[in-house]
């Protein structure tokens, strides 16, 4: 079994959130010692059933539970907000236990005003598997092809890494996420998904994806906000801290798995052939996550965005640290960087003088290009971008 890096307490209770099949209810069975939890799996029917009628079950058998049972662990706990009023008055019970809960969506925890333990309850998220996580099972070819979902990485047939791809986004996307729309127009947002994937990357124009998918303006807001929201992708904001330039105003979109990206695009059986666009754009986005998850498991509290002027330069992403520091990271799938790989790079460098630049690439070996430090992508988790 792979070894997870995100740390968790045994001494305090917390949400663990994270999308389908990124492996929390592995993470949680390992973390724990079967003989000291109560585990409620809310994806089992019967389980469901029971405490959906009576919520009040759970605090009933929590009070009678013997003494050697220290913690509670609800898997999928969106599935019956009501449970967290039970867990809150339990919480603030004597000789409480610790409770450990699960969640793929806090879309509807939100939605349905759910009590989210007024702050009892600590936060953590996981990500598909990292580079540091995989170690000597990592492939680059493999990670960028098929995503780093751990039942799709880590099966041996690619025939069944491409079904369980198609089943990820066939069955999981297209019916659960819809259910969180509520929408009736099915067919307009799995048509709104496809071209939410072809977009994955770029600055996103609002206005022309509802001219696309023939809806409007704030539909298309809305069903990004459901996206990040049932966490199947995030944001990413253009930086904002310059005088002197004018900035694109526009955020990009990126989905949590690159083989995500290739299943809704209809990919995953055309192969990924290095130095073309396809590889490169697969590239950047694997990178970019993977620095993103990284930094959250290292609790490095830092700020991401990406910079662009209207006139066209642009980095891949912006990385401000607790410190103030300001880390500049283009990403190019080549081993042989020139100055035009370096141009958005020394564009920021203008409004930005302090800033450490780094383009992330793969190059064999470390080389400095004046102030801009060309990394391997091997070497990225022990440099100075991932670094306290």
């Amino acid at each position: 079994m792979l070894k997870r890096f995100l740390n968790l307490p045994l001494d305090a209770h917390f949400f663990l959130f994270g999308a389908r099949q990124t492996g929390k209810s592995t993470l949680l069975h390992s973390f724990f010692q079967k003989e000291t939890i109560y585990y409620y799996d809310l994806l089992k029917t019967e389980e469901f059933t029971r405490l959906a009628a009576h919520p009040e079950l759970l605090r009933e058998e929590v009070l009678s539970r013997p003494a050697h049972i220290t913690h509670i662990v609800i898997d999928e706990v969106q599935r019956i907000p009501e449970l967290l009023n039970e867990i809150h008055l339990l919480i603030e019970s004597a000789n409480a236990p610790y409770f450990a809960l699960s969640g793929s969506s806090a879309r509807k925890l939100k939605r349905s005003k759910a009590n989210l333990l007024a702050g009892r309850a600590l936060s953590y998220h996981l990500y598909p598997l990292t580079i540091e996580e995989l170690g000597q099972n990592f492939s680059l070819t493999k990670a960028l092809q098929y995503g780093t979902l751990p039942s799709v990485y880590l099966e041996e047939s690619v025939q069944n890494a491409q079904d369980r791809l198609r089943a990820y986004v066939e069955v999981y996307l297209k019916e659960e996420i819809e259910l969180e729309a509520q929408s009736r127009r099915i067919g307009l947002f799995i048509h709104f998904l496809t071209i939410a994937a072809g977009e994955n990357g770029n600055a996103l124009n609002f206005s022309n994806i509802a001219r696309e998918t023939g809806t409007s303006y704030q539909t298309v807001k809305s069903y990004f906000q459901i996206l990040e929201d049932t966490l199947i992708g995030k944001f990413l904001f253009p930086y904002q801290k310059a005088a002197r330039k004018r900035l694109s105003k526009h955020p990009k979109f990126y989905f949590f798995d690159t083989g995500i990206v290739r299943a809704l695009t209809k990919k995953i059986t055309v192969p990924l052939e290095p130095k073309t666009i396809e590889f490169g754009r697969a590239f950047e986005h694997f990178i970019l996550l993977d620095i993103m998850r990284q930094a959250e498991y290292r609790k490095l509290d830092y700020n991401f965005s990406y910079y662009r002027t209207e006139g066209g330069s642009e980095v891949d992403l912006i990385i401000e640290t607790p410190k103030g520091e300001t880390f500049a990271v283009e990403i190019k799938s080549t081993d042989t960087i020139d100055s035009t790989h370096l141009r958005g790079l020394k564009s920021f460098k203008e409004i930005c003088p302090s800033a450490k630049l780094c383009c992330v690439s793969t190059s064999p070996r470390v080389i400095n290009i004046g102030e801009i430090t060309i990394l391997p992508w091997q070497e990225m988790n022990n440099s100075f971008l991932l670094q306290k």
